[in-house]
């Protein structure tokens, strides 16, 4: 495509696009002067006709970007007007009579160049021209600088998308025209690239007419990020064009050799600050505090929001990591932190994107309190720097404090009750929290909290599913035992009367062999684990309990006992040894056969624990979570996932609890805290107890 047919076009879509804007105006009391505004629109579309009808050097098509010119800094003129708190008025009204001026001094100029017949003359006309078009273009940029300090920039309307719109004008008229100046010739690519910024810059005026009307129209937050992303392209060819052609008329025999060096440089510097995450937030940021009055675009928000949520299909995150990803995509955070309750504490539940997630040493009670109580968002650098409200300073935790990744905690809040917590990375453009934030996150996290809470409620509805499934099956066991027993009772009464008989001897045996088989397999289906009757806590020795247990075990695997003899626990002993009973068999299942099974013994702080540890398999963290003490759930083939299950209940009914700790291909240890006797029992005396 040749260049006149490229100008040509982007000069008539300029024409087609503004006359269109010009005649789509039909309301008085906008952002905008009216009158000014429709005579720029006017002379502009007149302008780009004669420049795609004509030629860009005709003497008309000059005279129509004279009148375009004066057109839109009567614009100005009347915005700076209306702005009653310009105390600089006088000398600003001096300055514009001026650029006027030298504004008509180069159409007159422009007449004075096409009508000279000496070419030297006329040249030496021209560059006179020039330099007044470089000196008005100048100046106008100037008084749009001066616009942009004023009352109409810090007020969102459309008098600030329209001075951006002028500036961006102003600064291509002074490109071109400094080209034309440096090189002694009109650049023709320029001459194209203005018609294109022209177009370009259509999007941002009618934005400008659209803001002091009611219309139901709005341009989207992607729109205005191409409107820019091609007025900064069209300014770097602009810039790259002007560099080149300086570079040519210097001369020279590398000249040709600086020119490629530059344009590939400049090209491949752009690409790769391009790419950078940095300049695409920076971008997001500037047209979002620039352009529109609010930060986020809440529809396009909002739809992200729930689509991350409610993703679909196998392949999908889990909830937990989709809830942390949904609210962090909000604010463009790189990361972040799901906190779940444990008892009367937050842990840490999922983490996306976090490479080093912090692990707490125990659940962040005080944070859990402090957001259950006030349900605030707590933005972390004001609470490192002391600013924050005196609240918030005690209620979060070092490990927050300390970790300069951490940016903002956001409650999740269901039916009043804290559900959770997200803390989210910091992103790449750090900035303050600001009222729409506040309010963003506060929904947000009302909404995540719902699906975390009817999440949870599907898990327990399910565990209610399986143990009905499990009574079910138990009932049809039940009938098999009933027509077993009265297999055998029948036998046990034909025995009284043919005991003495050969045959019958020899059917009894094949019957009562019969019938073991088949009961063995009705205990193959059934849980190896019975809940015992509940007994009256008393002192229990641990050591001396853990030592019978490992006895028991050693023909089996071998198991070790050792600790301190005077942890003496207030325990259902039954119940305790049940207890142990199913961590060390889980214990011997996981480990290797001859890898020791360890009982370590301990007092302290008015507690008395016993530990299991084992050097097998271990598990995940994602395990122990979610799938570890819920029942019917095992890790082991053939496995009916009651032993923590059950576990875990006897140790929360003798007022106690089981923690975990666990490493993948290291071991897992499981820690039995249970409330530590007032007075300490005999050894012997603990056994003999025991022993009844």
């Amino acid at each position: 495509m040749s260049a006149a047919t490229i100008t040509l076009w982007t000069h008539a879509l300029a024409a087609l696009l503004f006359g269109t804007l010009a005649l789509t105006q039909r309301r008085e009391g906008g952002a905008l002067p009216r009158t000014p505004f429709l005579a720029g629109l006017f002379a502009t579309a007149l302008w780009a006709l004669a420049v795609a009808g004509l030629d860009a050097g005709d003497v008309a098509t000059r005279l129509a970007e004279g009148v375009r010119n004066l057109a839109w800094l009567w614009l100005m003129y009347s915005l700076t007007r209306r702005d009653s708190q310009d105390s600089a008025w006088q000398s600003l009204r001096a300055v514009y009579v001026v650029v006027g001026l030298v504004m008509l001094a180069c159409g007159v100029l422009a007449v004075g160049v096409s009508a000279l017949s000496d070419r030297q003359a006329a040249a030496t006309l021209l560059g006179t021209r020039l330099l007044l078009q470089m000196l008005a273009a100048t100046g106008a940029l100037i008084l749009v600088n001066r616009l942009r300090q004023g009352s109409f920039w810090r007020q969102p309307g459309g008098a600030r998308l329209a001075i951006v719109a002028l500036g961006v004008m102003w600064a291509v008229d002074l490109l071109v025209f400094g080209s034309a100046w440096f090189t002694g010739d009109w650049p023709v690519g320029l001459i194209d690239l203005r018609g294109g910024v022209m177009v370009a810059l259509t999007p941002l005026f009618s934005l400008a007419a659209q803001r002091g009307e009611e219309r139901t129209m709005q341009a989207s937050r992607t729109l205005a990020l191409l409107s820019l992303a091609m007025v900064a392209v069209a300014l770097y060819i602009a810039v790259t064009a002007l560099a080149t052609a300086i570079v040519g008329s210097v001369g020279g025999s590398y000249a040709r050799l600086v020119q490629t060096a530059l344009i590939f440089g400049t090209t491949a510097a752009l690409l790769t600050l391009v790419s950078t995450p940095w300049v695409r937030a920076w971008a997001r940021v500037l047209v979002s505090k620039h352009l529109f009055s609010h930060r986020y675009d809440y529809r396009t928000e909002w739809l992200r929001f729930t689509e991350t949520l409610g993703a679909p299909g196998a392949e999908a995150a889990p909830l937990d990591v989709r809830v942390v990803k949904a609210v962090a995509d909000l604010a463009d955070a790189p990361g972040g932190l799901l906190l779940l309750p444990e008892g009367a504490g937050l842990g840490i539940g999922a983490a996306w994107n976090w490479p080093d997630a912090p692990a707490a040493d125990r659940p962040d009670e005080r944070l859990f309190a402090h957001l259950a109580a006030t349900a605030r968002i707590i933005e972390l650098d004001a609470v490192r720097a002391g600013t924050a409200d005196p609240g918030d300073q005690r209620g979060v935790s070092a490990w927050l404090r300390d970790d300069d990744h951490a940016w903002v905690v956001v409650p999740l809040l269901h039916l009043g009750q804290l559900a959770g917590a997200i803390v989210l990375a910091r992103p790449i453009m750090n900035r303050a929290l600001d009222w729409e934030d506040f309010d963003l996150f506060g929904v947000a996290g009302r909404q995540a909290a719902s699906y975390l809470a009817e999440a949870r409620a599907h898990a327990a509805l399910a565990d209610v599913q399986r143990f009905d499934e499990f009574n079910r099956r138990f009932a049809f066991i039940m009938h098999d035992l009933k027509n077993l027993v009265s297999q055998l009772t029948l036998v046990a009464r034909n025995a009284e009367r043919h005991a003495d008989n050969p045959a019958f001897r020899a059917d009894m045996v094949a019957t009562l062999a019969d019938s073991s088989n088949r009961m063995n397999a009705l205990l193959a289906r059934l849980s190896q684990h019975h809940a015992s009757r509940a007994e009256k806590a008393r002192p229990v020795p641990l050591l001396a309990l853990a030592e019978r247990i490992a006895a028991g075990r050693r023909a089996q695997h071998p198991v070790s006992a050792s600790g301190d003899p005077a942890a003496i626990a207030l325990a259902d002993p039954v119940a305790l040894e049940t207890l142990l009973s199913h961590l060390v068999q889980n214990a011997v299942e996981a480990s290797a056969p001859g890898a020791e099974v360890q009982l370590t013994v301990a007092a302290a702080d008015g507690e008395a624990s016993i530990t299991v540890v084992d050097h097998g398999c271990g598990m995940s963290p994602a395990f122990i979570r979610d799938q570890l003490f819920r029942p019917f759930v095992s890790g082991k083939p053939g496995g009916f996932g009651l032993g923590a299950f059950e576990a875990r209940q006897l140790a929360e009914e003798m007022c106690g609890a089981i923690g975990v700790s666990s490493r993948e291909g290291v071991g897992t240890s499981f820690r039995v805290a249970l409330p530590a006797a007032p007075a300490v029992a005999p050894a012997a005396s603990g056994r003999t107890e025991l022993a009844a």
